[in-house]
């Protein structure tokens, strides 16, 4: 999503650079490239409800598991104070299951609202300068022509450097999917040898703090 907004500039920035170029009417051009700064903005707002969204919902399933593993190790307490055993140990192995399943969430929760958090400071700086243009209009209208001057007299010069910074970021560009894909493709082929091991580990994990956990409860219902 921070891609997007980076996207978003060089989008702006193309765009004025077209404008410069083959534009008469700075007025007019300022007019368009306000349009389009308001387009982007509109769309930028739709990413930020979006990862709003996300960080809302993983809250609210957040919430959930706590409160079931909550209730579970209630269920827990209640069913050793009546001497069943099998049943204390069976509500207890479901508190870990939800206790599991909140660590994971919360670890995603934050990451979430951490995102949400930077994409609206974007977000904002986008909307300020948007304000910010529009209050220069009359006055970057004035310097447009001067840079159009500008450019013609070093119109070679300016491709030239355009073309090779453009070619520059298509190549970092590529690297970088290519880095993304292979990185990817290992994370998959590990989690295809590894899935069925850890899963072994989880449920001895689990076994494990259940005994622990019902030796603990029944410590204290005996104490009680």
């Amino acid at each position: 999503m921070t891609n997007f907004f980076m996207r978003i500039t060089d989008v702006i920035s193309a765009n004025i650079n077209e404008m410069v170029d083959r534009v008469e009417d700075p007025e007019r051009m300022i007019k368009q490239i306000i349009r389009e700064m308001e387009e982007n903005i509109r769309r930028a707002r739709e990413g930020v409800l979006d990862a709003m969204t996300s960080e809302k919902q993983l809250a609210k399933e957040l919430n959930h598991h706590k409160q079931e593993s909550r209730e579970w190790a209630a269920r827990a307490e209640k069913a050793l104070r009546n001497g069943k055993d099998e049943l204390t140990r069976k509500a207890l192995t479901r508190k870990k299951e939800h206790d599991r399943i909140v660590k994971d969430l919360e670890k995603a929760w934050e990451s979430a609202r951490n995102t949400s958090e930077n994409l609206k400071a974007q977000l904002r700086k986008l909307e300020n300068k948007l304000q910010e243009t529009r209050r220069k209009r009359s006055t970057l209208a004035a310097r447009q022509r001067v840079a159009v001057a500008r450019q013609h007299m070093s119109s070679t010069v300016n491709c030239f450097e355009k073309g090779l910074d453009t070619e520059s970021k298509f190549i970092r560009m590529e690297e970088r999917v290519e880095e993304m894909e292979a990185r990817t493709d290992a994370i998959m082929e590990l989690d295809d040898d590894q899935t069925e091991l850890e899963k072994e580990f989880d449920d001895l994990e689990v076994e494990t703090d259940v005994d622990a956990e019902f030796e603990e409860l029944k410590k204290k219902i005996e104490l009680t």
